[in-house]
């Protein structure tokens, strides 16, 4: 069902794991499968680029393979570039054959970045705003 790049992502993910002290959390779930990610941001503030990203996921091994493929694409990129990350360039990152049943875990990986974002930036205008 699986190809072995998703395999070997899913067994040796490089962004897995929780982020101490991180600028922004996004954490989204899918109820209909169960799957459940969560993202950690750690922004440059001058500009804006993700320095580092993590990611816990509790679900499937398309859902874990998204997880880190999506990480790979959004570190480095500025908030607004990663935003503009779609479901089928981490789809095209995991190899390109994953199975329709499971494409949803790769917008469920968009679904969560951006959740992230949101919420660095609104914390982001209200720092500056007490500023």
């Amino acid at each position: 069902m699986y190809s072995q790049k998703i395999i070997k992502r899913f067994k040796n993910p490089k962004f897995a794991g929780e982020m101490k002290n991180s600028d922004a959390v996004g954490q989204v779930g899918n109820m209909k499968c169960g799957d459940v990610m969560k993202i950690y941001l750690k922004v440059d503030e001058k500009t804006e680029k993700i320095k580092d990203i993590k990611f816990q996921t509790f679900g499937c091994i398309a859902a874990i393979a998204a997880s880190d493929a999506m990480c790979e694409l959004a570190k480095g990129k500025t908030l607004k570039q990663a935003g503009k990350i779609k479901y089928s360039d981490i789809i095209k990152k995991m190899g390109g054959d994953v199975p329709k049943i499971k494409i949803h875990c790769s917008i469920l990986g968009t679904e969560t970045l951006r959740e992230a974002i949101k919420n660095y930036e609104f914390k982001s205008k209200t720092k500056n705003h007490k500023n």
